[in-house]
């Protein structure tokens, strides 16, 4: 074991970790060159396309007499429970900062990950090809600062010409220290893909003996045993072998259909007596969204569509749902909005599937009036009475420039940010801070792209849940109500939000033959309303002169028809409009 080396490449989004691995694949001749392409280790093309690293791909590397294990692991935080496995797997970290940036957010909590990991932590400025000298001292000088290390410590690279990579390989063999046996047959789950022949591929760091084929294992956490149909390494495609032991990082096809039995952070051991590694647990989803088809036939497309992706991701979770207006559905659980839209896009480009999404929403802890506690996800069947609601808070970190520090603080008249704290350090403010989820999914990324002039940048962890006056906002269509639009907003923005709908409802709906009243209701009471008139119809137009009651008689059964009309009428809201009003 004294010559593996296992290690993670960590960065916030954009800072170009996947194409510093890809030099590393190239300078260790780990992939030959007429099969080199850009973020080689991204292997689905919407990571290519949006530069996020969604899906860890690792890879084995023969370096001079090393082999060295890299783990390329997602940059958002919305992944922070992958990362975190990712991270118990390796002894040694890259972290690695872009030299046009500077320190984000994300870089700060990818450090508190690798120490509080226990991690070395070797410091690395990248993109030295395209930023000024000034930018390269001055973000070394800042991740020196950061790491509590010296200038000289700080290596500088080019993920785009291979500048410095060799010389940050020898620090990992020099400074990652091998790994330990743990003295017990397990193997860490840190990841896993779902494979049509051999079943869910487990991606496993082996802490303590030897795994091989045909063996009888059992996954611990879960309880589901299982003989191995095939064990092997990443070259970074699946490379089978005979054995893998102990300290190497490889693959353990399950053999095992349904992915729900494999989950990350669980321990593969044997069958009896095995010893389950700690800090496993099943990430829950924290973003609810109700997905429907475009096309209404299309949902059988959509069904097979969602189900398949789910094989291979599936950290987010589907349930069937109907919605009056858009028909059948499925409310998914994603771990963040980055997250849902994604698995959205992915439905679109890897299946040719659009769908319309409802608003995103939280999963609320709700006291019944008679002292029963109750999570609620979908919004509609959020209690108009209860005796004590509760909603997920996050713990909120925005690193910006100094000079946008009274713009950042601005936002706390749009979104419910508290227990501020500022620190400043350089020409930049750290702002700490506490913020509801609900408030988070919404736009808070792009506001504060927008107040900072896209110069600062966040990074966020669950806190816990605190208490919170919320209300299930009902709106009304000609007396009956839409549930697709049902949704629960703080008592503050209840009256705000209840206007902006009824007005853009007022505008989307065309005009019937009766006249259609437009309601916002909470807790039974109209909040907004607005009314869309009837079409006229001049039932007079042909008579001219003469008796003046005529025309009246004419009027008065125009009346009659009308109200006739608007006590069978239903309003059809179409899924055009629907689509419309779920816009921001």
């Amino acid at each position: 074991m004294d010559n593996i080396r296992n290690f993670v490449i960590t960065a916030h989004i954009d800072h170009g970790k996947s194409t510093l691995a890809d030099r590393m694949l190239e300078v260790t001749k780990t992939v030959p060159p007429h099969k080199m392409k850009a973020q080689y280790l991204d292997q689905l093309d919407l990571e290519r396309e949006r530069g996020i690293t969604i899906k860890m791909a690792p890879v084995r590397m023969l370096y001079k007499e090393y082999i060295l294990n890299l783990i390329d692991t997602p940059g958002h935080s919305d992944f922070s429970y992958e990362v975190s496995r990712s991270l118990k797997a390796v002894e040694g970290a890259v972290l690695l900062v872009d030299a046009t940036q500077g320190i984000q957010a994300q870089t700060l909590a990818n450090l508190e990950s690798a120490k509080s990991a226990g991690l070395c932590i070797i410091g690395a400025v990248n993109k030295i090809d395209i930023a000024t000298s000034e930018q390269v001292e001055k973000t070394v000088w800042e991740l020196a600062e950061l790491l509590g290390r010296r200038e000289a410590d700080i290596f500088k690279v080019s993920g785009k010409t291979g500048e410095g990579v060799e010389g940050l390989l020898d620090a990992v063999v020099e400074y990652v220290r091998p790994p330990n046996e743990l003295g017990v047959t397990a193997a860490l789950v840190f990841s896993s893909l779902y494979d049509e022949h051999k079943g869910v591929i487990a991606f496993v760091r082996i802490f303590g003996g030897n795994f091989i084929t045909q063996q009888n294992v059992k996954l611990l956490g879960t309880d589901v045993s299982f003989k191995i149909k095939e064990v092997g390494f990443f070259k970074p495609e699946l490379n089978s072998e005979e054995i893998l032991k102990v300290g190497e990082i490889g693959y353990i096809a399950t053999g095992i259909k349904d992915p729900g039995f494999v989950k990350v952070g669980d321990t593969i051991g044997p069958q009896t007596k095995g010893y389950a590694l700690p800090g496993f647990q099943v990430p829950s989803p924290v973003v609810f969204v109700s997905l429907y088809p475009d096309e209404g036939d299309d949902y059988e497309n959509l069904k097979a569509a969602i189900y398949k992706l789910h094989l291979h991701d599936s950290s987010f979770s589907i349930i069937p749902t109907v919605s009056d207006a858009l028909g059948r559905g499925f409310q998914c659980g994603f771990l963040g909005r980055l997250h849902f839209e994604i698995v959205a896009q992915r439905l679109e480009r890897e299946f040719g599937i659009k769908v319309v999404n409802s608003f995103p929403s939280v999963a609320y802890r709700v006291k019944l009036p008679e002292g029963k506690w109750v999570v609620i996800e979908n919004p509609k069947d959020f209690p108009q009475d209860y005796a004590a609601a509760m909603e997920p808070m996050v713990k909120i970190t925005i690193l910006g420039p100094l000079s946008y520090l009274g713009n950042i603080l601005k936002l706390k008249e749009n979104f419910r940010l508290s227990d501020l704290e500022t620190k400043t350090k350089g020409d930049r403010v750290i702002i700490s801070a506490h913020l509801p989820l609900s408030d988070l999914i919404s736009d808070f990324d792009d506001k504060l792209k927008s107040v900072s002039s896209g110069f600062a940048s966040f990074s966020y962890e669950f806190a816990d849940y605190q208490n919170s006056k919320v209300r299930r906002l009902d709106i009304l269509v000609a007396q009956e109500m839409v549930p697709g639009l049902s949704r629960v907003v703080y008592d503050g923005e209840l009256v705000s939000i209840a206007r902006k709908t009824v007005e853009r409802l007022k505008n989307l709906l065309p005009r019937q033959q009766f006249t259609q009243a437009i309601q916002a209701t909470a807790n039974g009471r109209i909040i907004a309303r607005e009314t869309i008139p009837a079409l006229r119809k001049d039932v007079t137009g042909y008579l001219y002169g003469g008796d003046r009651t005529r025309k009246m008689k004419l009027w008065k059964k125009q009346k009659r028809g009308k109200e006739k009309l608007k006590a069978m009428g239903r309003v059809t809201i179409s899924p055009q409009v629907f689509k419309e009003l779920l816009k921001r």
